[in-house]
């Protein structure tokens, strides 16, 4: 019932927003609520997607339930590598990666203003709104200048261009699924982690991973997270590195998206789920990480607070000023559905019961009268706080469209939830999962 709400979101949403764009063209997207275009088509992605699809909802579920963990984790990324690389060659190479970080608005189209790094990050804010000349393309300008950077970086070590740039966001991104299994199972969820990993291997909004920059951005703020959680809780070998990475990563994340400075919600919620106060010391190396970061922009002569203020600026100086607030409000709930897939919507369900430890019945045996563990609770209570992130970043208004994409480093932590299902019906809603993602990649075009 919950899928089927979640399904009927999308529809409204689908054809309330064609009746609005056809009386006005107020939503300036093609296909709403997902900026893409009806085009079904096939490509050479087409049969290794089907494959990767039915080989997971097949060996999945068994596989990471006894295969060791660390084998686990790589057989997961390995996973969603294919599923994500599959996905994009529907598209075809050129139109699927090589080109989709080469178009004007994208970064680099600006990679060749770096000749002098430091000069040019003085010189940043300058660029950001539309009006002086050489305002930066879209992208850049809507984002820290630590997102170009790193473009920046590939090129200057002969990695240029838009396959390498596609390429490293793929392999990137696909990693998430690890850092989000790392995470759980750090926190003592390690069962409920094996019970999602193959939910998070068919996340569809593997779509937009491939290739986007904010699939990368969503490993980097994913594997921030993991490393906080192993420093939190002493589950690893050296806490205090895992810390001092963290806040490295962190740092990033905050100069990768402005947005993405709602990272610490689910940050605060691993630290409570650690449940001691081992974590202090953590935190405390993991503030040094960070400060070894944004310092280091703002030295370079770049300030954060002063180029989010001329970004919201730029935000309604173009399509933002005349697309709905009223109407983005409830839909951008709906991109993001289509991104988690409608497992997660049926795991999200299951939230209130699991937070409250509540008495139901016995996953997978039909049991009745045994409480919700623990591990349970850990999952919900992590899905919980992407969510309350996600309702922020909703009620802003920066987030007007767009989000199957803009919320990815949220929205791929949601299948998560599908590990509180019924054990029984896992194969289904792995096929709906796959399913899902392999209509919207064949029957819609999406620009990312």
């Amino acid at each position: 019932m919950a899928a089927g709400a979640g399904a009927l979101l999308f529809a409204v949403a689908a054809v309330a927003g064609t009746l609005i764009e056809h009386y006005d063209g107020t939503l300036h997207v093609s296909w709403p609520p997902l900026l893409a275009q009806w085009m079904p088509h096939v490509g050479p992605g087409t049969l290794p997607a089907l494959l990767t699809a039915v080989a997971v909802i097949a060996y999945g579920p068994p596989l990471a339930a006894r295969l060791s963990w660390r084998r686990l984790i790589w057989a997961s990324w390995a996973a969603a590598l294919a599923w994500t690389w599959s996905l994009a060659l529907v598209d075809g190479w050129q139109r699927g990666v090589a080109g989709r970080l080469t178009t004007r608005h994208e970064y680099l189209s600006g990679v060749d203003r770096f000749d002098d790094i430091p000069a040019t990050l003085r010189d940043f804010t300058r660029h950001i709104l539309i009006g002086p000349p050489d305002n930066w393309p879209t992208h850049i300008a809507g984002h820290p200048p630590g997102a170009v950077l790193t473009f920046v970086g590939l090129d200057r070590i002969g990695l240029g261009g838009g396959a390498w740039a596609g390429a490293f966001c793929v392999i990137t991104g696909a990693s998430t699924a690890a850092a989000v299994l790392v995470t759980l199972r750090a926190l003592g969820a390690g069962h409920a982690a094996r019970a999602a990993a193959p939910f998070l291997v068919l996340a569809p909004g593997a779509v937009w991973v491939g290739a986007s920059a904010d699939g990368y951005f969503a490993a980097v703020a994913a594997w921030a997270s993991a490393l906080l959680a192993l420093a939190a809780t002493r589950t690893v070998r050296a806490p205090w590195a895992a810390a001092l990475g963290s806040g490295l990563l962190f740092g990033l994340t905050v100069h990768l998206s402005y947005g993405l400075t709602l990272v610490v919600v689910p940050a605060v919620a691993v630290l409570v789920l650690a449940r001691t106060a081992r974590p202090l010391p953590a935190v405390g190396v993991a503030v040094l990480g960070f400060a070894v970061v944004a310092p280091a922009f703002l030295l370079a002569g770049f300030r954060w607070w002063e180029a989010y203020g001329l970004l919201v600026e730029r935000y309604y100086q173009g399509v933002a000023r005349e697309r709905p607030y009223g109407y983005w409000v409830w839909a951008n709930g709906a991109s993001a559905l289509i991104a988690a897939g409608l497992a997660a919507v049926a795991g999200i369900r299951r939230l209130p019961a699991a937070v409250r430890g509540a008495q139901g019945a016995d996953r997978g045996t039909g049991s009745p009268g045994r409480g919700v563990r623990s591990p349970d609770r850990t999952v919900a209570l992590l899905v919980a706080a992407v969510l309350l992130a996600l309702l922020v970043a909703d009620l802003s208004g920066m987030s007007k469209a767009e989000t199957e994409r803009i919320w990815l480093p949220f929205t791929l932590w949601l299948p998560a939830a599908a590990a509180l299902l019924p054990a029984r019906d896992h194969r289904g809603w792995l096929a709906a999962q796959a399913g899902l993602a392999l209509l919207v990649n064949h029957l819609l075009l999406t620009v990312w």
